[in-house]
């Protein structure tokens, strides 16, 4: 009698180099796919409506690619635990097969499910589908993590070694599941319209990705390292939201890139700006796995005496909207609500205003980004707002204030980002148009505001509480 078996689908929502599946098909059984809904076990970081619009597009995705190979993404919601002991229990499947996610709420539940499965007798065998490295495989000389990129990333880039993707299976011995829900009874799209020009911006699922991926090999790769800081020119990849689902790999996109390296001479690797980014991510989740608390709390506790200016609602909104009246600001603020994604030059600059310029708090901003973006992803985004912020994992010796206007003067020249989305500002000369203030009737005519906060006294302020901070630690 053929073994049957249940393959876990959670945020590896692929079908090449899909390690959990692989094991499965390897192993001779019949699998039932299944893919569970249970957003309240990731509190207090249950998916937020950005990422929920992408995983419908996701799932659907994926089912049509199953379907083409004889399988069914069966889907269900509610309690994880419970829905896979009683599927493994109607279907007689000796085993469950997932690949790992690495959240702190997400860590303990997998675990209390896997012990639990193994109590009654079924085997539960999870994978890395998501990570170059494990969180806990790469430790400083005294066996501890680390807290400074550079030294991590040079441990870890000379263990990295490219292997190439499993394929996709052309057909997938399937067993028949009772019940199940259909997609649109998740609940994932939004009741109004506000991602209505998401799809004009996106292709959510598995070809979606390596269509990026080919494009930015092909016609973005070489000035990579150039170009990744204009938000203006189309140099970087967008693939982090299929990198957070799991549309693709780390590791297909190393093994892509590196078949590049492998035909270019010594010293002359274009690819290896992108790949020291992969390992920024990798990185990321290096540091929330061994200091969890830091979703929420200051990995420098340092920050702790930081004073904070008083929580202002209406400062918070103006920066939400993209009406600050700074242009780089408010453009980067508006690509996130039109697109669900902002270019990651700008997203350090938008953080560095609301936490430095307006001194608020750094989570009210990582909330606002985990509900916005397609690739909200807890340890992205947790490093990238403590880095913002100052608080973080950072080995520079100053507190960190970015500059809007020379920010935008620099990797926005010309300024056609700040034009494509602010356009009240598209008739602006270049020398004006990140400045816009220092002509009062050019404000007034083009029905911009003025900056809520005076660049140069915020900056001082915010110096003023760093120091104080210094002074009480």
């Amino acid at each position: 009698m053929t073994a049957t078996a249940i393959v876990w689908f959670r945020r590896d929502l692929r079908l090449e180099d899909n390690p959990a599946l692989a094991a499965a098909l390897e192993s001779g059984a019949r699998v039932a796919c299944v893919y569970i809904h249970a957003p309240e076990e990731e509190a207090p970081w249950a998916p937020g409506a950005a990422s929920r619009w992408w995983l419908h597009h996701a799932l659907a995705a994926l089912a049509t690619a199953l379907a083409k190979r004889g399988a069914r993404l069966h889907l269900f919601c509610g309690a994880s635990q419970t829905i896979l002991e009683n599927l493994a229990r109607e279907i007689d499947a000796g085993s469950v097969y997932w690949n790992r996610l690495y959240e702190p709420a997400v860590i303990q539940r997998d675990a209390a499910i896997k012990q639990s499965l193994c109590l009654r007798g079924i085997a539960a065998r999870s994978f890395n589908a998501s990570l170059l490295m494990e969180p806990w495989s790469i430790q400083t000389g005294d066996g501890k993590p680390y807290r400074v990129f550079t030294p991590y990333w040079r441990k870890a880039r000379s263990q990295l070694q490219a292997q190439p993707p499993t394929r996709a299976p052309s057909r997938i011995g399937a067993v028949q599941v009772d019940g199940g829900l259909n997609l649109d009874a998740l609940g994932l799209l939004p009741k109004i319209g506000w991602d209505s020009e998401f799809r004009k911006h996106w292709r959510p699922g598995e070809h979606g990705a390596q269509a990026l991926l080919r494009r930015f090999h092909e016609s973005a790769l070489g000035a990579y390292a150039d170009e990744r800081n204009r938000p203006d020119r189309d140099g970087t990849s967008r693939l982090s939201p299929h990198l957070h689902f799991g549309e693709i790999g780390p590791r297909q996109i190393f093994w892509a890139l590196g078949e590049s390296a492998r035909a270019e001479a010594e010293g002359t690797n274009a690819a290896e700006p992108y790949l020291r980014e992969l390992g920024w991510r990798d990185f990321s989740h290096h540091l929330l796995y061994h200091f969890p608390n830091t979703a929420r709390e200051n990995l420098n506790s340092q920050f702790d005496a930081f004073p904070w200016a008083a929580g202002d609602r209406h400062l918070l909104a103006r920066w939400q909207r993209g009406t600050t009246g700074v242009p780089i600001v408010d453009a980067g603020m508006r690509q996130l609500w039109k697109s669900g994604w902002m270019h990651n030059r700008v997203r350090m600059i938008v953080a560095s205003f609301l936490t430095k310029n307006l001194r608020q708090h750094w989570l009210q901003g990582a909330h606002w980004f985990w509900d916005t973006l397609v690739d909200a992803d807890l340890a992205n985004n947790t490093q990238g707002w403590q880095w913002s912020a100052g608080c973080g994992a950072d080995a520079a010796p100053y507190f960190r204030i970015f500059n809007p206007v020379s920010q935008g003067e620099r990797f926005d020249p010309d300024g056609s980002y700040v034009r494509r989305w602010v356009p009240e500002l598209k008739d602006v000369r270049a020398s004006l148009i990140h400045q816009p203030w220092l002509d009062p009737a050019l404000l007034e005519q083009c029905r911009y505001p003025a900056p809520i906060v005076d660049l140069r006294t915020s900056r001082e302020a915010a110096l003023v509480a760093y120091r104080q901070m210094r002074g009480n630690s």
